[in-house]
């Protein structure tokens, strides 16, 4: 850790418990334990200390009462704030008795970062179909966060790497309810969120956004589709109207090459595969993750609960280390625009 770091520790949730995140804290911890910013998992303990023992990581945990206390014990420690189960844990087999303690688990998280007491959140995965049995209302992670945190304004998902960040305007929706769901509104919102997250969490004074279109060949001049034509340039010229530094609408095919991603900080695609076949192409153990336009920074490993592994101690922590980084990151730079 060095002077960059911000002094805060890290908030890292419980996830689904028949996942893989408990897996993955433990592994972070004792992979990098020296020279990561510290950080807490809000777990239940005894399912943390017999995970260990199971998969013979022999990771030492440590029971907190407060986030302050985690830098103390974090260079010999996993520190812990305990959030029980209701339910022992059966790796790969989920049960919705345990659903509200991992609702609690990000709930408390959210608290913690609100208060000054942590820097960021990092959010293991976890099982929607499990939580709506324990009440959950939400189409995700995100959403729920958003209304944790107060917010009216839609958040916006960005999936980053070394090489590559990608923002899409829509996200998890049929490519027919894509298209019907875009709108000017959508897009004015998806850019200014975009371009103000990379100048406060990022660090970039300019930052050059690329912008792909909706049809092959960005339409060609109307004869693949108008969309380009009628909807996202008109968007466009209102943006940079406001200073926002933006590219003519690209065709998606030559925008992800090398050569081209030398030319932006960041490509906003008009839906979910056009943004996530490249970046998982590129670095699909390492991709991270973020949520834009929430009070707080909140990222995430960029995979699943993966209960098909569960518990036999070969899960990746890639890029949940990533999530870790990438959060202290922008917890930096965040601070250091205040």
């Amino acid at each position: 850790m060095n002077s960059s770091t911000p002094a805060l520790p890290l908030a890292i949730t419980m996830g689904e418990p028949a996942g893989i995140g408990g897996e993955l804290s433990l592994k972070s911890w004792s992979l990098r334990h020296k020279e990561l910013v510290p950080f807490f998992v809000i777990d239940d303990s005894k399912r943390l200390k017999n995970l260990s023992t199971r998969l013979s990581l022999n990771v030492p945990v440590e029971c907190i009462t407060s986030p302050s206390e985690a830098g103390a014990c974090f260079r010999h420690a996993l520190p812990i704030i305990e959030q029980k189960l209701v339910e022992d844990v059966t790796p790969g087999q989920s049960n919705s008795l345990n659903g509200a303690s991992v609702l609690a688990s990000i709930e408390r998280s959210v608290s913690f970062v609100q208060s000054g007491q942590a820097s960021a959140i990092v959010t293991n995965p976890i099982n929607k179909s499990v939580l709506y049995k324990a009440g959950f209302k939400h189409p995700g992670h995100t959403e729920y966060l958003a209304e944790l945190a107060g917010s009216n304004t839609a958040s916006v998902m960005m999936l980053a790497c070394k090489q590559l960040r990608v923002v899409p305007v829509t996200i998890h929706l049929s490519l027919k309810e894509a298209i019907k769901a875009l709108d000017e509104s959508l897009i004015l919102h998806t850019l200014r969120t975009t371009n103000s997250a990379l100048k406060q969490d990022f660090g970039i004074e300019n930052p050059r956004i690329a912008v792909a279109g909706l049809n092959p060949h960005a339409g060609e001049s109307g004869s693949m589709g108008r969309e380009e034509i009628d909807l996202i340039t008109p968007a466009l010229d209102k943006l940079r109207q406001e200073g926002i530094n933006l590219t003519e609408v690209l065709p998606a095919d030559t925008m992800f090459h090398a050569r081209a991603r030398e030319e932006y900080d960041v490509a906003v695609c008009m839906y979910h595969d056009q943004a996530l076949i490249p970046i998982k192409t590129l670095d699909f153990d390492g991709g991270v993750n973020i949520t834009l336009g929430l009070p707080f920074i909140r990222t995430s490993p960029d995979h699943g609960t993966a209960f098909n592994i569960a518990g036999k101690g070969i899960a990746n922590p890639s890029s949940f280390l990533a999530a870790i980084d990438m959060a202290s990151d922008m917890a930096t730079k965040r601070t250091l625009k205040q």
